[in-house]
């Protein structure tokens, strides 16, 4: 380890002590995960999530997938502030005991609390208790796994017999290979750009308009799923950013114990997806934005 990321551990773990010890306040209320699945199940309300790259950008710092320009960055604190009752924002759970993840991410947690913990507190609503933006990484997190089982059958409760649009890049496959979206009624697809999709945001989001407003959207398309989501459900559509909760899916049913690559997102294009035999995948896909 080199002196420079010891001393930010360091610097860290320090920070985290004095929260946890009441020598510093902190009042972001974050939901429990079965209180957020709970929520989704029993209301129709719309989802935004946030996570460490959300919040990195807001920083003003691009992400692999996401150039940033200040247009986003002006956007992901307006929906931070949490305006609407019914669309809901989540974010990480981590302004209390971290014991509950494994040891890497704790220390990963601590390291972007040192950093981040000032634009929480700056752009979150004090008068707002925020949902837990780890349901769509309801796994690899945590040390204790005894819940994921119980979690992830709760979640597909959530789109039980719904007409589900889901809108995602080229190489996500949400459910396909496995039963994330089997208990959905229908499964409809559109597919938008692996990278830099607010760029094609108008775009996609006239593919949606094309649906009738019964439908449920399931967003899988980095930050541009915020900007999707608060649209739809502004138009009134019920839309979730569910982010990489099919990675995470896979991960919990072949119980890894390191991050591990899924297949699946190597197979771009129609003739990939026929030699991998994702015949049903293709059927569903009814738009395309490149």
């Amino acid at each position: 380890m080199d002196i420079k990321r010891l001393v930010k551990d360091i610097l860290a773990q320090i920070d985290y002590s004095l929260y946890r010890a009441n020598l510093k306040k902190y009042n972001i209320k974050v939901h429990t995960i079965e209180e957020t699945i709970d929520e989704l199940i029993n209301t129709d309300k719309s989802l935004i999530r946030y996570g460490d790259g959300e919040i990195t950008m807001i920083r003003g710092r691009s992400l692999l997938l996401q150039q940033v320009e200040p247009e986003l960055i002006e956007g992901l604190k307006r929906l931070l502030a949490y305006d609407h009752d019914d669309l809901i924002i989540a974010i990480p759970e981590i302004f209390g005991d971290l014991s509950i993840y494994i040891k890497k991410s704790r220390m990963f947690w601590k390291d972007h609390l040192l950093f981040s913990r000032k634009y929480y507190e700056k752009y979150c609503n004090p008068d707002r208790e925020y949902y837990n933006a780890f349901i769509s990484r309801f796994y690899y997190f945590y040390d204790d796994k005894s819940k994921c089982a119980s979690w992830i059958e709760r979640m597909k409760q959530i789109w039980k017999d719904k007409d589900v649009v889901v809108v995602e890049g080229g190489r996500t496959h949400n459910g396909v290979g496995n039963d994330l979206l089997d208990s959905a009624g229908t499964v409809e697809r559109i597919i938008g750009p692996s990278s830099d999709a607010y760029a094609k945001l108008d775009e996609i989001m006239e593919c949606c308009r094309q649906y009738p407003k019964d439908r449920l959207f399931l967003i899988s398309l980095g930050i541009a799923a915020k900007f999707l989501a608060e649209r739809l459900f502004l138009e009134g559509y019920r839309a979730l950013d569910i982010g990489h909760l099919d990675m995470e899916y896979e991960w919990f049913l072949n119980k890894v114990n390191k991050k591990e690559k899924i297949p699946k997102h190597d197979v771009i294009g129609e003739e990939a997806n026929l030699n991998a035999g994702y015949t049903e995948y293709l059927s569903q896909i009814k738009y395309r934005v490149e």
